[in-house]
């Protein structure tokens, strides 16, 4: 069964965005596996890297901002999902977003804004096929109801 997840970041100024990603993956008891492979700068080496990893049927999460062509290019060269999740900047206003948003036909990446919830995206892709993964996606959903619950009760 597959528990992995691939991040892959256009360059090494998106770690601190990866990290977010990776903790609440770890939290779910999946494999996470992080590297750097820009599509605009060595495509080739992006390419090998999804062909590497596609034969574990893994999720890919990308990570680019600016002119987000790494998740476009990793969705088009994979049978495997492939999560956007790309950093918020204040440049341009945010508009850099839609390099993220608007895809060719046949090209599929799903984006994500917040890096807690691509985890949680992956982790319930991974779910699918893995009841333990399931369970603990469970008991993280009923521990933010919970919380909302509670923050409720201590208003009152």
């Amino acid at each position: 069964m597959n528990r992995k997840v691939v991040i892959i970041m256009g360059s090494k100024a998106d770690l601190d965005w990866a990290k977010k990603i990776e903790e609440p993956l770890i939290g779910f008891g999946i494999e996470v596996v992080t590297r750097i492979a820009s599509a605009h700068k060595v495509p080739l080496k992006c390419y090998e890297l999804i062909k590497q990893y596609e034969k574990e049927n893994v999720v890919f999460i990308t990570i680019a901002g600016m002119s987000n062509a790494l998740s476009g290019f990793a969705d088009a060269q994979t049978h495997c999902p492939v999560i956007a999740c790309p950093p918020y900047s204040d440049k341009f206003a945010g508009a850099d977003i839609y390099s993220s948003l608007r895809m060719p036909s046949g090209v599929a990446p799903l984006t994500v804004l917040s890096p807690e919830n691509a985890a949680l995206a992956a982790a319930k892709i991974i779910g699918l096929t893995n009841p333990d993964i399931q369970q603990k996606i469970d008991a993280y959903q009923e521990k933010k109801r919970a919380d909302i619950e509670e923050a409720d009760k201590n208003l009152q």
